[in-house]
């Protein structure tokens, strides 16, 4: 758990912009840093002390543990989930200290690449989620060896999408909290769609930030509804850079964006007056579909709701009820 982080100077573009020459000259040299997998911890605190120190517009490898700690393994079955400690749960790689950084100002995280390990898996655990009804702890195991797609049952394949599950700074306030819930430091957010080639930023908290990441997902329906995406170890590399005096109330991102379905989708709705009652129906009726025209167990649907399927809000305008949709790719069902 303590310091392994390394770091070794070789160019690098500056944060937040593209390469340009000036004469002769190119603007910056700056360096490249690593937290390999020995250096983590569990908690947000703003007493932590930096595993490393970087300038604004460096970039950093992150190497990072699977959310449990290594607590599941491909011999692992569902009855190993009675017994997981619950002190080992989403271990982060970091803090990194970037110098200048401030209260008001805000770092923008170029995500460069993430990739995963070869093994991951999901849990369904009773009292978590979205859906109270699934009492039975249930394990997924995923073989993400593939690189492109991780495949499930009845020929179904997920396209493989990595991203980082927690990317925040220090909390301002004192003491020791959870990685859950987020909160405006980021944190734990699980945003699928900040896979590589995307640009967050995260207001400062606290003097030189002290920015942690981990939780790396090979994939996620928005929603995570079963409270696990396909979970892994693996590795991200971002590029740290600065904006003073950003005035930035929340975490915000731009991306790239997923390429549409060929096939399209298929949704399911939930009406009600309360937006997490009508999310819980939206998705029991993609889990009713998915057991009576996939052949999946409700076990297995609910998993693949959470990896595969977007959950929509479609309206908030005709009180009282609104409208939540659960939205399933259909390419990534067999021809």
């Amino acid at each position: 758990m303590e310091n392994s982080a390394k770091s070794d100077c070789s160019f690098n573009l500056p944060a937040n912009q593209p390469l340009r020459q000036s004469g002769q000259q190119l603007q910056a040299t700056l360096a490249f840093h690593r937290i390999e997998r020995e250096t983590f911890h569990y908690k947000w605190s703003r007493a932590h002390k930096p595993a490393i120190t970087v300038e604004p517009g460096d970039t950093v490898t992150f190497d990072a543990n699977d959310v449990l700690s290594w607590q599941l393994g491909p011999q692992s079955t569902s009855s190993d989930l009675e017994g997981l400690d619950e002190n080992k749960f989403y271990p982060l790689a970091g803090p990194v200290y970037v110098k200048g950084a401030e209260p008001g100002d805000a770092l923008v995280l170029d995500i460069l690449d993430v990739n995963v390990d070869n093994f991951g898996w999901t849990a369904i655990l009773p009292g978590l989620g979205l859906l109270g009804e699934f009492k039975k702890p249930f394990l997924y195991k995923w073989k993400l060896d593939d690189k492109r797609f991780a495949h499930f049952e009845k020929g179904i394949s997920i396209p493989i999408r990595p991203f980082c599950g927690v990317l925040g700074v220090a909390p301002a306030k004192a003491g020791s909290f959870d990685v859950m819930p987020p909160g405006k430091h980021g944190g734990n957010m699980d945003i699928k769609h900040t896979t590589a080639g995307s640009r967050v930023r995260i207001p400062v908290q606290v003097k030189g930030a002290l920015f942690s990441t981990g939780d790396i997902h090979a994939a996620m329906g928005d929603g995570e509804i079963c409270v696990c995406a396909i979970e892994c170890a693996g590795s991200a590399r971002i590029r740290i850079g600065l904006e003073k005096k950003a005035g930035l109330r929340w975490p915000e991102y731009h991306s790239k964006g997923e390429t549409p379905p060929k096939s399209g989708w298929y949704t399911t709705t939930g009406i009600a007056d309360d937006l997490m009652t009508a999310a819980k129906e939206s998705a029991r009726g993609m889990i009713s579909h998915l057991v009576k025209k996939i052949g999946l167990s409700s076990e297995e649907a609910y998993v693949l709701c959470s990896v595969a399927a977007d959950l929509r809000i479609h309206e908030v305008v005709d009180t009282p009820n609104w409208v939540v949709g659960t939205a399933i790719p259909l390419d990534i069902f067999p021809r």
